[in-house]
């Protein structure tokens, strides 16, 4: 018999017959069951609170079980409080217990409501699953109350009588913290976030933290990602561009507060030179303007301006060492005459918006000052040493990777880089072309190789700036990062970043179908899941392209988008019966939804919908549990034919 190690070592774990046959007769059983709802959600930005809504309502299928399960028989008030209950179970029942003058019967009524919604939802999920998601405290009770059946009138006293006990004994607020919680665990199987949880928004650390907690979720690293987790290995280009970021969005918290990064030496260096600058092209570039005092302001603009040209520095360093990357183009502080403010770009001169530049050599530009290597190997001290940045990055890591293969669905943040004629394009990498599904799987072991192996001789760190910037970087995927040309120039012409060829070929659904292909999927209802783009709603662009073949979930969520979506974020829900765009309006803040019992206002597309439900045998996890029964077939065979013996 073939596989006899493989059999001998899963019959330590099936040691008789009977185990064995009774984990077949399970796993059979399982894979008839609906698949589990996969959650996809893109292009966060900080926006922790946005975030967290959408994660505790599940993109709507809380509240669409509880106008299903109670359709006419309750109020839409009723139905409203109970979801806001589900999705902010400490805050409301807050609310409830300064508002409801008779709490005992409140308590009774909204115990027994729970615990429908909480069957309902858990019930296409194997007893055991359910189990593995109960809290130890209410185990017990949960499951018995989840099994009660409604025709079983011997028991009624005995369930109403659980629900009375929890009541008599005051564990009903705990009781129904814990049985919300298990609402929200059990209304998405899998969690899917397609890049971009960094910057522009104060949060990140937040919503990174809610991430770890989760059960089940993964991680398509988008640039802003790739940045933090470069600026966490070290790259001090890295490290630049995170505080460049948060200065210009007003969100030095998150480093400060958020990772209790010391910034002290930098803001001193930039009071000193940089006193007499008024830095007005450093402003911010949102709201978050208001929380801060006049000197405050003042301060984070200097910052700002200080760690720009560090930064910039530092790219020079960077583009000089890697001839490969092709970005010569971007030497741009060889091109400024500093005499008469001017910069030539592409043999064009422009006159620059502002031209005091304290640190720079005019004849070695990009050479830093002592002080500013001071400043930047502490920085990277402090952010290699940082334990929570590190447990993120880690987590990050551990969880994510350039591109997902799921449930026939190709999941990825930016492009597969392409040239005019639809072609994979790519990099030079030790001498050899990568491109296509080559060049992200290459990169990806590069700066794998790096962060858990730094001491090595290999100096990949460089990787994860060309992944935050490069032309030809799938995470980035335009022909230059203008970040130069916003701060320094006025022509808006040179200020665009033509964006790669893959932007205008995605429309394409024989192009889509070579993507696939290129990594190895080829079933029919295939689709490739993007963010990164934000799409222009207000202007009427879709987020359904190559008819349904591929899907851009980058609607607005983060809020210096949404003038530019016109809405505030789409997520997909893929269930056992097919595919939901969810498009969602602007999120004000947690207090009001709290205050106002205010869900966000969402609105669904069904993109499709098939005649028979999805089971599990027809996903990947079903796969692998068919591998697992024949397996334990021969394993069956063995034990019969008696080349191996029960135990």
């Amino acid at each position: 018999m073939n596989n006899i190690q493989y059999i001998k070592q899963l019959s330590k774990q099936y040691p008789t017959i009977n185990s064995a046959c009774t984990e077949v007769i399970n796993l059979e059983a399982i894979l008839n069951l609906p698949k589990g709802t996969e959650h996809f959600l893109s292009d966060i930005h900080g926006e922790y609170e946005a975030f967290t809504h959408v994660l505790n309502n599940a993109s709507g299928v809380i509240r669409r079980k509880v106008d299903y399960i109670f359709d006419n028989s309750i109020r839409e008030h009723e139905k409203s409080r109970l979801a806001m209950l589900i999705y902010y179970p400490e805050q409301i029942l807050e609310k409830v217990k300064n508002e409801e003058r008779n709490l005992l019967e409140w308590y009774e009524i909204t115990l027994h409501r729970l615990v429908l919604v909480c069957r309902e939802i858990s019930s296409k999920y194997t007893r055991s699953k359910v189990r593995k998601a109960l809290p130890k405290d209410f185990e017990y009770i949960i499951e018995e109350l989840l099994h009660e059946q409604q025709r079983e009138h011997n028991k009624q006293e005995y369930y109403d009588g659980i629900i009375n006990t929890i009541i008599e004994i005051n564990r009903a607020d705990n009781f129904i913290v814990a049985i919300c919680r298990v609402i929200q665990r059990l209304a998405i199987d899998r969690l899917h976030i397609i890049g971009d949880i960094y910057d522009r928004g104060p949060g990140a650390h937040i919503i990174l933290d809610k991430l770890i907690e989760h059960h089940l979720v993964d991680i398509q690293w988008g640039n802003h990602d790739i940045l933090w987790m470069g600026a966490a290995a070290g790259s001090l280009a890295c490290i630049a561009n995170t505080i460049r970021i948060s200065a210009r969005y007003g969100n030095l918290g998150t480093i400060e507060e958020g990772y209790g990064i010391n910034l002290l030496p930098l803001a001193t260096f930039a009071m000193e030179y940089y006193k007499d600058d008024e830095c007005k092209n450093f402003d911010f570039v949102n709201s978050n303007k208001d929380i801060y005092s006049n000197k405050e302001v003042e301060l984070i603009k200097k910052i700002h301006k200080a760690i720009t040209i560090i930064q910039f520095k530092l790219e020079g360093h960077i583009i000089e060492r890697n001839p490969n990357f092709n970005m010569t183009n971007r030497l741009l502080f060889n091109n400024i005459n500093y005499v008469d403010g001017i910069i030539t770009i592409d043999d064009k001169e422009y006159e620059l918006t502002e031209s005091i530049f304290p640190t720079i050599d005019p004849k070695q530009p990009y050479q830093l000052t002592d002080e500013e290597i001071d400043i930047m190997e502490k920085l990277r001290l402090s952010y290699e040493n940082n334990e929570k940045l590190q447990k993120h990055t880690r987590f990050l890591f551990s969880k994510g990777s350039m591109y997902l293969k799921f449930n026939s669905n190709l999941l990825f943040h930016g492009c597969i880089p392409m040239d005019d004629k639809g072609e994979f394009t790519g990099i030079h990498i030790d001498g050899k072309n990568y491109c296509g599904k080559k060049l992200i799987d290459k990169i990806e072991i590069l700066i794998r190789d790096y962060y858990f192996n730094r001491h090595n001789e290999l100096n990949n760190v460089d990787y994860f700036w060309y992944l935050w910037t490069g032309s030809n970087s799938p995470l980035y995927g335009k022909k230059k990062m203008a970040t130069f040309e916003r701060y320094f120039l006025s022509d808006e012409l040179i200020k665009e970043e033509v964006k790669n060829y893959y932007y205008y070929f995605r429309d394409n659904e024989s192009i889509c179908e070579k993507i696939l292909a290129e990594f190895g999927i080829y079933e029919m209802g295939s689709h490739i899941i993007n963010g990164h783009v934000p799409v222009e709603v207000k202007n009427g662009e879709s987020p359904i392209k190559a008819n349904g073949k591929l899907l851009v979930i980058d609607g607005g969520l983060s809020q210096a988008y949404q003038h530019i979506t016109g809405i505030a974020g789409y997520t997909l829900i893929y269930n056992s019966y097919g595919l939901l765009m969810v498009a969602h309006e602007k999120f004000k803040s947690t207090k009001e939804a709290i205050k106002f019992e205010k869900d966000i206002v969402s609105s669904y597309q069904i993109l499709e919908k098939n005649n028979t439900r999805i089971r599990v045998k027809d996903t990947d996890i079903g796969k692998e549990l068919e591998e697992e029964i024949k397996g334990l077939n021969m394993l069956l065979q063995a034990y019969h034919k008696g080349i191996i013996k029960e135990k």
